[in-house]
């Protein structure tokens, strides 16, 4: 790309903003050009507004430090700063919705980590490995907000990243019916040990509205669009517990599959670890070249070990072996905050960049 596109974070201070904020500090295609957050921070440098609450391990990078936070509310001048943004704001659903069609109102399209677009009929909801042909459904989008080039595009939950893409890798022996746990670190609820210290040796048994949307969410990414909306499908019948858990970031799922087919464990290995898609094909700059990795030994994928696999962006899996009542049962990993919030994000603003549908305004 001969010039870099400008783009803003929405919701810069949070910790999905910082994760941002950092994995752009050295993007080849994009540069940070606007940070904004609520009005409190608006008006401080973002160094002064993060203050003592910047929550990664990796420092904040130097070329944002500086930058002044402008407030997120103010639509029209922060859209004229950018070529599109990074939603990660926090508000109510309502308030959620309104600004980020807001944004793409002003002809700056929205690529958004937050859940309130998810159901939003013409809004793609995509893993891009897994169906970037939703992002198809955007000139149905375009035509209802009344833009040329604004849309919002949105990244599905964290939760669904460690078994969704396994299923899809697995479509071909038509899984039908699975049994998920999900076991997730603290990071999905913005927070660190520091926030947080009961985490510290407790496990919480609930997370409002995870176990609907790890159930719902894989139905909407293998749906398909019928008159410029995005139709879920059937099936496989997915129920789900969501567990909280005392580690930082990485989520995990103990998964059970029932299977029309009936493969063996060696057509199972294979058609994961040679899953690919387009992000792989075009060699986009955040994805992994391995997608999916099976882990032969017993004790793996580890947190500690296996979390930060193709720098956070690919997927664990091991102990896949038959089951007593189900067909197979597997452990699959990813990275909650990168494959599953952040850089799932940026990698979706990759492909849409590659395909056309973010350019730059001038």
């Amino acid at each position: 790309m001969e010039k870099k596109l400008k783009v803003g974070v929405l919701g810069a201070t949070g910790m999905v903003g910082q994760r941002f904020v950092s994995l752009l500090a050295d993007h080849p295609w994009y540069e940070v050009a606007a940070v904004a957050a609520s009005p409190r921070s608006a008006g401080k440098t973002y160094e002064e507004a993060v203050g003592g609450r910047w929550k990664l391990e990796a420092p904040m990078p130097e070329s944002v430090k500086k930058l002044v936070v402008m407030n997120v509310n103010q639509v029209e001048e922060v859209a004229s700063q950018v070529d599109f943004v990074f939603s990660a704001v926090d508000m109510t659903k309502e308030e959620i919705k309104a600004i980020e069609e807001a944004y793409a109102k002003t002809e700056t399209p929205v690529v958004s980590n937050n859940s309130a677009h998810r159901w939003t009929p013409d809004v793609p909801m995509v893993i891009p490995e897994v169906n970037p042909e939703h992002f198809d459904v955007i000139p149905f989008q375009r035509k209802r907000l009344g833009t040329e080039r604004g849309f919002i595009a949105v990244k599905p939950n964290c939760s669904i990243q460690s078994y969704a893409p396994v299923l899809t890798a697995w479509k071909d022996f038509e899984p039908y019916e699975v049994v998920v746990t999900t076991y997730q670190a603290i990071s999905g609820a913005g927070k660190t040990f520091g926030d947080w210290p009961e985490m510290v040796g407790n496990i919480i048994p609930y997370i409002g509205g995870e176990e609907e949307k790890s159930e719902q969410e894989p139905l909407r990414i293998w749906g398909r669009i019928e008159n410029g909306v995005i139709v879920k499908a059937e099936s496989p019948v997915i129920t789900c517990q969501c567990v909280r858990v005392p580690v930082l970031n990485g989520h995990t799922a103990a998964v059970f599959v029932k299977f029309r087919k009936n493969p063996t464990k060696e057509q199972l290995i294979e058609a994961m670890t040679s899953y690919k898609g387009l992000p792989q094909e075009l060699k986009l700059p955040s994805a992994p070249k391995q997608f999916i990795q099976y882990l032969a030994e017993d004790n793996r994928p580890q947190v500690s070990l296996d979390v930060d696999f193709e720098r956070g962006m690919g997927i664990s899996v091991g102990r896949l072996r038959e089951d007593t009542v189900y067909d197979y049962k597997f452990i699959g990993l990813s990275h909650n905050t990168l494959r599953g919030a952040a850089g799932g994000a940026v990698l979706c603003a990759e492909l849409l960049t590659a395909k056309g549908y973010i350019q730059a305004k001038g």
